[in-house]
């Protein structure tokens, strides 16, 4: 079986305007190179080689030049491009023709991660959970502005989107992997108040079926989506490059 890759790199980062008005959030500079590159190099490090890329309507056509077929990266790019913004769901969701049978591992394209995924990859490959999410520690200030994991031992109970008294500073972050069975699961979505499909319906999906796993991220994660987290996303790289 093939492990294939999807990155997300749509939306429309209201949280970089303005930004965002002339250039795709995902190709903003992290240090020495664009964002979008950070979440390609960590698939590519898991050994996956065939990665969709699904992004937006707009700049679309900047992702596509800067990218190219993938020959540059070493690995194989096939593209979607996401008509609105309707949730991380619904650009997963645009994946499943690429999928077809195989399992996969999607990544927010404004993530950076510095563990190396391949041996979590590598056990959902050969494990029978339906979903594998990565779970890391952070402040408690971060944890109410993300998806929190209630943790019983090892095991997520339920995960909490953006609570305002966070039960635990783990947070999931924006690295999922799944069976084909998810786009079953996406159909069957409702949109939240904010109009949106939610990521953390699907992992609370998984988690009652008793079919979702969680890995501990060791080293940092970070989330480079607004403009404070954008500065200290490039001096924290920056300093590790030193």
């Amino acid at each position: 079986m093939t492990i294939r890759g999807v990155v997300l790199a749509g939306g429309n980062g209201s949280r970089l305007l303005p930004l965002t008005r002339s250039m795709n959030k995902h190709l903003l500079p992290v240090y020495d190179k664009p964002m979008i590159y950070y979440p390609i190099e960590t698939l590519k490090r898991a050994g996956i080689k065939d990665i969709l890329v699904v992004t937006g309507t707009h700049h679309a056509g900047a992702i596509f030049n800067l990218l190219g077929s993938g020959k540059d990266f070493g690995v194989k790019f096939t593209y979607r491009v996401q008509d609105e913004a309707g949730g991380i769901p619904q650009a997963i969701g645009l994946a499943e023709d690429f999928v077809g049978s195989d399992k996969f591992v999607s990544i927010n394209g404004d993530n950076i991660l510095f563990d190396d995924i391949k041996p979590f990859v590598q056990e959902f490959e050969k494990g029978n959970e339906k979903s594998r999410v990565l779970i890391y520690e952070t402040t408690r200030e971060e944890a109410q502005k993300a998806g929190v994991a209630v943790l019983e031992g090892e095991k997520v109970t339920q995960v909490i989107e953006k609570p305002k008294n966070p039960p635990t500073n783990w947070v999931v972050v924006g690295v999922y992997m799944y069976t084909p069975d998810v786009f079953k699961v996406i159909k069957n979505l409702k949109p939240s108040q904010r109009g949106e499909l939610e990521i953390a319906d699907i992992h609370n999906f998984y988690i009652k079926q008793n079919s979702l796993k969680a890995s501990k991220l060791k080293k940092q994660w970070l989330d480079a989506g607004s403009f404070d987290e954008l500065l200290r996303v490039n001096r924290i790289v920056g300093e590790k490059k030193q």
